[in-house]
Parts: C-alpha cells; structure tokens; sequence
C-alpha cells in the first residue's frame, strides 16, 4: 500500500514538472521546429536564443521586475502587518466596519478600480513609471485579511497585556513581541506577493508605455523581430524568469507552509 501511494505521488510529481521540462527543452531549439512539435529532448540552438533575449536588453528588465517586487513586498507586508495588528488586538470606534471594509473590497475585481487607478497615478505625476505597479500594494485587501486572522489565532493577549504591565511601549510591543511571533506569517505573504508582482501583466500593461520600464511579463511578450514571433527565446526567457520564484520557494517552503495553517487551527 505504501509502495502504491509513492508510486502516484511521484507519478503526479513527474506530471506536474513535465510542462516545466517542456518549456526548458522547446527553449534550446530554433523557432520555426517548435510548429513540427512538441519537442521532447534538447536542442543545439540555446545560445543563439540566449543572445537573441540578452540583446534585447533582457538584464536592464530583469532589474526593473527584481525592484518591483522586492518593493512590493516590503510595502504589502509592512501596511498588511499594521493593519492587522491594530484591527486584531486593538478596541477601536469602527473596528468591526474596517474590518468588513477590508472583506468587501476583497470582493470587487481588480479589473473595476483599473481605470480610477490610472488616472489616479497620473494625478500625481508618476505615471507611465514603476510606481504605480509598487504602490498598488499600498493597499492590499488579502494582506490585511490574512494578518488580521493570523494575530488573531497566534498572538495571545496575555502575552500583549503582560508587556504593558512590565512598561514596554507599544512600537516596543510591537517590534520586539509581535514580528517574532509573525515570522512564519510574514514569509508567507511576502512569497505570495513576490509571485504575484513578479507574474503581473495586466497592471504594467496599461501603465507603462516605456520600454526602459517594462517588466518582464511585458518584456516576453513582445520578444522577437519584426514580422516574426520568436518562441523559442521565449522560451529561454521565461525559463530564466522562473529562477528567482523558484529559489525562494526553495528556500521558505517550510515556513511558507507553516505559515499557511498557522493562522487556520486554534489552540
């Protein structure tokens, strides 16, 4: 039965990986093979792929995606943990509508606040920058969410009172008390908002017209030549876009999942 059950899960796993190896592999042969088929082993033609991404000023992007999202994550993180920290552990007139608040705009699509945002960002003079694809992180519905819940379930008020009572103040509080206890949470909402700034299309789409700007999503999407696509360096650049994502999944994936169920069991 045990056997069984490792041969399914690795079964899945190599099912899993395959459109992955398929990517990796169709980034080593030249465009016009990739219509023949789907290629199973790699071909001789990555490093002239490589040349054609590298050309196209593939680093500079790299570098504008690597700044978006460290940015992002570090604005989502750090106004998702104060927002959750004053809505969880604080009595406040309007605590129970901010806290609705924050579930209903969960509810509206990004999709609707598009058009408002632009013009917003035009407003003040940042438009067609980065910024406006970092400072949508400004306010980030499932990040406050997520932490409200979170210090709700895995911070104890005893443990807030007792400090008040021994004279911490409270940035003390919370600097020294409340991030400690909120590694596993911040890592996972950190991950997340990594991966979603980095893959984001449709913001840096309709607000950057630029191409010193563009992020990688934008760059991939208009790689190759005149009258022709090219696939193939596609290819080899979204394989080279996936490193960064990859390594930090590597490396946080304990305290990703930990994170993950901490704030969902009491006790």
């Amino acid at each position: 039965m045990k056997a069984l059950m490792w041969i399914c899960l690795v079964a899945i796993s190599l099912l899993s990986l395959f459109p992955f190896y398929i990517m990796i592999v169709m980034g080593t042969h030249y465009n016009e093979d990739l219509f023949k088929g789907i290629p199973i082993f790699p071909g001789s033609y990555l490093q002239e792929n490589l040349k054609t991404v590298l050309k196209a000023d593939f680093l500079h992007i790299y570098g504008n995606s690597l700044m978006v999202s460290v940015a992002s994550v570090v604005l989502a993180t750090l106004t998702s943990t104060l927002i959750g920290y004053a809505v969880a552990k604080f009595e406040f007139k309007g605590r129970k509508w901010l806290q609705t608040f924050v579930i209903l705009t969960m509810m509206v699509p990004t999709q609707v606040g598009l058009i408002g945002y632009i013009i917003e960002m035009r407003h003040l003079g940042v438009g067609n920058t980065l910024w406006p694809v970092i400072l949508v992180w400004a306010a980030f519905p499932f990040g406050a969410f997520f932490m409200i819940q979170f210090m709700r379930d895995s911070i104890p008020n005893d443990l807030l009172e007792c400090a008040r009572i021994d004279g911490c103040s409270e940035p003390g509080i919370f600097v020294r008390i409340v991030l400690p206890i909120m590694k596993p949470g911040l890592a996972t909402l950190a991950t997340l908002v990594f991966l979603w700034s980095w893959n984001n299309y449709l913001l840096p789409l309709v607000t950057i017209n630029k191409s010193e700007w563009y992020t990688l999503p934008i760059f991939i999407s208009n790689l190759g030549i005149v009258h022709r696509t090219d696939y193939a360096a596609r290819m080899a650049a979204l394989t080279m876009t996936t490193i960064p994502v990859l390594i930090l999944f590597i490396l946080g994936s304990k305290t990703f999942m930990k994170g993950l169920t901490a704030g969902a069991v009491k006790g």
